[in-house]
């Protein structure tokens, strides 16, 4: 894209000073002669890029010059460098071009913002790649060519040909009609409709994509957050879920909520600790849930996930209770 050589030609210019043509095109991946006709378009646009002759001669900006973000305030200029710092770009593929559009931002702000904007890296840490314990953010890992192609379809509002590997199933190939992409928790979807039917792809399943030249079956205006709720609480009351009463102390609750799919019911016994009616996506995540919970929380019902931790409890109770 030539506006995008442009910037980088002035961002070069500006952090470097006087720049060769040979250097500029080496840099810029082009001719020499492309970069003296983009001299002319600069300097045309009225940015003061001048000529210096001679052996050591080259192209130089004019003393003083700045290409400003004029009127973004330092709490504007914040957001966007915090915004920036997130890894949500990551799963779309979008990680690189991010890093430099980040540089571009830091270089075209105001003087007096560029050193707050430069101290921002060092006093602020968004998503590291690990919690207070040490445990890995699990980033999942979409191969760039893949990631691309779907995002061209969304984006161009074409079909598209996706090789998917379900959870449990062969991968096939399928044809859908894109709508959206959405990240949660540093994990990426594609929003689609397949024969008319709503359908969540996860991107990292996504094998193999191919944009098709047909326009995508799709309303030409979408509320993606709506459409994600919708489908999230299809999710979550869908399919062969586990039923739980449990109760819980109050210091554990979200721990709980951050495994349990949804809280039908919640209710504070005597003794302060919480009742609550929970919904799990089958009896092994429920088992899982509430093991992880160990004391902290009781099972009252159904019987046979009781029994489960019990005996799960008394086989490590075993194990622990014989001299080593």
């Amino acid at each position: 894209m030539r506006a995008d050589r442009l910037v980088s030609l002035v961002l070069l210019l500006r952090q470097r000073g006087q720049l060769s043509a040979a250097t500029l095109a080496r840099e810029l991946e082009v001719s020499t002669r492309t970069v003296l006709r983009d001299i002319e378009a600069l300097s045309a646009a009225g940015v003061p890029v001048y000529a210096e002759r001679g052996r050591h001669g080259g192209f130089a900006l004019m003393p003083g010059f700045q290409t400003e973000l004029t009127g973004l305030n330092h709490d504007e200029a914040l957001a966007l460098l915090v915004a920036g710092s997130r890894r949500g770009a990551q799963a779309f593929g979008l990680g690189s071009a991010l890093a430099s559009a980040m540089l571009k931002v830091v270089d075209a702000l105001p003087e007096s913002q560029r050193d707050t904007a430069a101290g921002v890296a060092e006093r602020m840490l968004i998503d590291p790649e690990t919690d207070l314990l040490s445990r890995r953010v699990a980033a999942e890992e979409v191969p760039d060519a893949v990631v691309a192609e779907v995002r061209r379809a969304v984006f161009a509002g074409h079909k598209l040909r996706i090789r998917y590997a379900a959870a449990g199933q062969a991968p096939q190939w399928r044809t859908v009609d894109p709508i959206g992409l959405v990240t949660v928790r540093d994990q990426g979807y594609l929003l689609a409709t397949r024969s008319g039917a709503d359908r969540t792809y996860r991107l990292s399943r996504v094998l193999a994509a191919e944009e098709l030249p047909e326009p995508a079956q799709r309303a030409d205006r979408v509320d993606l957050d709506q459409a994600w709720q919708e489908r999230s609480t299809r999710f979550r009351t869908g399919g062969d879920q586990v039923a739980v009463l449990v109760r819980v102390d109050p210091a554990r609750r979200e721990e709980l909520m951050g495994t349990a799919l949804a809280v039908r019911t919640e209710d504070v016994d005597a003794d302060g600790w919480l009742r609550l009616e929970v919904a799990f996506q089958d009896a092994r995540h429920a088992a899982w849930a509430l093991w992880q919970l160990a004391a902290d929380a009781e099972a009252l019902a159904p019987q046979w996930l009781r029994t489960s931790l019990r005996d799960r409890a008394a086989a490590l109770a075993t194990r622990y209770g014989a001299p080593s």
